[in-house]
């Protein structure tokens, strides 16, 4: 049940960062001032909301872990779910590989986990 747990808020702190980075991105387009405004709050709140979460997280594993997951698993949604699927933003083949240089070093860095 714990790694269960730890694993929920991982992704939990992931979708959070994606929330956050999305709002940013609508509040960097919107033309209007209450728009950019709502946009930000949204952004903040939920970026607030993933520091928290990611404090939470590492009460259960190392801070070397954490920031791994948490900063990995978040680059790799934020690109796929925000940039791609949302923006529509083209994402060149070595950008990819980037992606999939992050998702293997985050593979390694599950692999080392001791505890």
């Amino acid at each position: 049940m714990r790694t269960l747990g730890i694993a929920g808020l991982i992704l939990l702190n992931v979708a959070l960062n994606v929330v956050a980075n999305v709002g940013f991105k609508w509040s960097a387009l919107s033309g209007r001032l209450r728009e950019f405004l709502t946009w930000q709050v949204v952004g903040n709140v939920s970026g607030f909301l993933a520091v928290l979460s990611l404090t939470l997280i590492m009460r259960f594993i190392p801070l070397s872990q954490a920031l791994a997951f948490s900063w990995g698993l978040g680059f790799i949604a934020i690109q796929v779910i925000g940039a791609r699927l949302i923006f529509h933003e083209t994402i060149t083949v070595l950008q990819w590989f980037g992606v999939a240089l992050i998702a293997g070093g985050l593979v390694l860095v599950s692999l080392g986990r001791s505890g």
